[in-house]
């Protein structure tokens, strides 16, 4: 896949969560799909390795991946 390809792919993941999350899907549904987004993203950058925003915009989203991760951990822990 190229650059562009990618970027579809992560746009399309994306309204995938979005619907997921308006239909109050279960957090551990959204969290693999964002820990797919993650992968996309990832394949993206690789893609378009000069996008140093992309980079950056990744590494950000890994972080949010991190402590989205620990915050549904914990509630589903509490459930």
């Amino acid at each position: 896949m190229n650059a562009v390809d990618q970027a579809r792919a992560v746009l399309t993941r994306l309204e995938r969560i979005d619907a997921l999350k308006q239909a109050d899907a279960p957090a551990g549904v959204l969290l693999g799909e964002v820990r797919e987004l993650l992968s996309e993203a990832e394949a993206w950058v690789a893609a378009d390795r000069p996008g140093e925003a992309a980079a950056e915009a990744l590494a950000r989203s890994r972080e949010a991946l991190l402590a989205g991760s620990q915050d549904a951990d914990h509630a589903l822990a509490t459930r």
